[in-house]
């Protein structure tokens, strides 16, 4: 009866006449070169909540990014539990394709290096990247969507398209409204009045929505369904040119 051993990946087992090496896959190369998870199927979109770690920054306006990520990890049952590229990740099946939720621990300002890492992991392009973020130039609890254009003054977002070197990656804002005292940081780093809560809670719903569009169908048809809506999508019309900017 043979003998079996584990070393690193492979098992060897070891009987009267021969040895017999078995490798452990964990994910790699396919024949075409395109990454695959460990269970076999090529990743095609990551999918990057912006926000700070830490429970001092839970709740805050610059963390709606982490809470739409949340939202899309519970209702896909992907467990954002994976340490790698300065983050926590998860892999996972969202409308019938394979995804990356990812929750940079850079800290906000440092949110293109977790970024970068990913996509240089899992071989994607700049087309592959869905961005969830804050934006204080909507008021609480609208959404819109743009398929590429500035930062627009957001270091998080301003950081992902300097190392990707593009413009052109694709976002979900969600505002959170401007800051009254003209304080930018301190707004951005506080909780929300109580009053914008409820809004908050059903376009952190909206957007998950709309990232999950953005997968099945594609950014654009996502972009004409939900950049209308303040609350529930309906029927859109076309999109303006400021909106493809």
């Amino acid at each position: 009866m043979p003998l079996w051993f584990l070393i690193g990946s492979m098992w060897i087992s070891i009987g009267r006449e021969s040895v017999r090496w078995t490798h452990i896959s964990c994910g790699g190369a396919n024949a075409n070169g395109t990454l695959e998870s460990a269970e076999g199927s090529a990743v095609v979109k990551l999918i990057v909540g912006l926000g700070n770690p830490g429970r001092e920054y839970e709740g805050t306006r610059h963390n709606v990014g982490f809470v739409v990520v949340d939202k899309l990890a519970v209702r896909h049952g992907i467990g954002i539990s994976r340490n790698g590229f300065r983050s926590r990740y998860g892999e996972g099946n969202m409308a019938g394709q394979r995804v990356v939720l990812l929750r940079p621990l850079t800290f906000m300002n440092l949110s293109g290096e977790a970024v970068l890492a990913a996509v240089q992991f899992y071989k994607l392009s700049a087309d592959d990247i869905i961005v969830v973020l804050d934006d204080v130039a909507l008021p609480p609890g609208q959404i819109r969507l743009r398929f590429k254009g500035s930062a627009g003054g957001h270091n998080g977002m301003a950081n992902i398209l300097n190392l990707m070197h593009t413009q052109e990656i694709a976002r979900i804002r969600l505002g959170v409204g401007p800051a009254r005292s003209g304080d930018l940081i301190n707004h951005v780093l506080s909780r929300f009045d109580r009053q914008d809560l409820p809004a908050i809670q059903d376009a952190a719903e909206i957007a998950a929505d709309a990232a999950e569009e953005a997968v099945r169908s594609g950014f654009e048809i996502a972009m004409n369904r939900f950049n209308p809506s303040k609350s529930r999508p309906g029927p859109a019309p076309e999109p303006t040119p400021s909106d493809l900017a």
